[in-house]
C-alpha cells in the first residue's frame, strides 16, 4: 500500500493535490483537504478564491480535472452527485432547492419514493404517508428543530431558518457521513442564524463531518474546529480556532500574513 493510502484512515473524507480549471481560469491549484468525523471545518476565503468549486469537486457538480479523494481511508472517484450520495456525501447549497408548493414532509422525501411493480417499462413509485411524517418528526426532532410547528406546514410559509433546517434535515434522509454546508448563513436574521448555528453543532455531535462554507467570521468561530483558508485557489492556511483570532483569519484571506505557510504546517 502507498504511503498516501496509509495516511487515510485517519480522515473521513480527505483529498489530495486537487485541481481544477474552467478554460484559460485555474479555480484550484493543488490544493488538499480533510475533515474527520464529529469535525466542523470552515472553508473561508474571498469571493474567486475557489471555495464552492472545491465543493462541487468533493459532491460531484464540477468533479476535478485531477487529484485524489479519499473516503473513508480508501481511494474513490466521484464523478456525479449520485455518486457522492451513494459514498455518503450530501451538499446543501445556498439555492437550498426546496419546494415551496410542498410541505415538509414532501420536500424531505421528494425523490426517495419506492419503486413499486414487477420491474416492468412503468414502474410506480408509491409513497407511504403515515411512516415518511413519522420519519419527518423523528429526524427534526433529534435535531432538536422545534421551530416549524406542524410538519404539514408548505415550506414556502417557512422564515429564512426554517426553511435551512428544512434543507439540512433532508439531507440526512440518506444517513450521510459527511456534509456540505454552502452560506447556511447568509441573509439570515440574528435569531434565524442562531438557530442554524447549533444545528451545524448538533451535525457534529452526530458524528458526522461537517465543511461549512462562510464569509461570516463572527458565525466560523462558533461552530469550527478548524478553519481551512483559501486565496486565488490554493490552500494557504489552516488554523485550530480556538488558538486564533479573526485578525489572522482575515490576514490570511487577504494574502497580508506572511506567516500562513508555517501555520499550514503547524495544523
Amino acid at each position: 500500500m502507498s504511503e498516501a493510502n496509509d495516511a487515510q484512515p485517519k480522515h473521513l473524507l480527505a483529498l489530495k493535490g486537487v485541481s481544477k480549471s474552467f478554460g484559460p481560469v485555474q479555480a484550484l491549484s493543488e490544493v488538499d483537504f480533510e475533515v474527520n468525523a464529529g469535525e466542523v471545518v470552515a472553508l473561508v476565503g474571498d469571493n474567486g478564491a475557489g471555495k464552492s468549486t472545491l465543493v462541487k469537486a468533493i459532491d460531484g457538480v464540477q468533479p476535478a480535472d485531477k487529484g485524489e479523494m479519499y473516503f473513508d481511508g480508501r481511494q474513490v472517484l466521484v464523478h456525479d452527485p449520485k455518486t457522492a450520495a451513494q459514498l455518503g456525501i450530501t451538499t446543501v447549497f445556498q439555492d437550498l432547492a426546496l419546494c415551496d408548493n410542498l410541505d415538509v414532509v414532501a420536500n424531505l422525501f421528494l425523490g426517495q419514493e419506492e419503486v413499486a411493480g414487477d420491474g416492468g417499462p412503468v414502474p410506480v413509485r408509491t409513497l407511504d404517508e403515515t411512516e415518511m411524517e413519522q420519519r419527518t418528526r423523528t429526524l427534526l426532532d433529534d435535531l432538536s428543530v422545534t421551530t416549524l410547528g406542524s410538519v404539514r406546514t408548505l415550506v414556502g410559509s417557512l422564515s429564512g431558518g426554517q426553511r435551512q433546517s428544512v434543507a439540512i434535515a433532508r439531507s440526512l434522509i440518506g444517513e450521510p457521513k459527511v456534509v456540505l454546508l454552502d452560506e447556511p448563513t447568509a441573509a439570515l436574521g440574528v435569531a434565524q442564524t442562531e438557530q442554524v448555528l447549533k444545528l451545524v453543532k448538533r451535525l457534529a455531535e452526530r458524528n458526522l463531518g461537517v465543511v461549512v462554507i462562510s464569509h461570516n467570521l463572527a458565525d466560523v468561530f462558533q461552530v469550527a474546529d478548524r478553519i481551512v483558508v483559501l486565496l486565488l485557489g490554493r490552500r494557504v492556511a489552516t488554523f485550530k480556532a480556538d488558538e486564533t483570532t479573526p485578525e489572522e483569519v482575515v490576514a490570511a484571506i487577504t494574502g497580508a500574513s506572511a506567516d500562513t505557510a508555517e501555520r499550514q504546517r503547524q495544523v
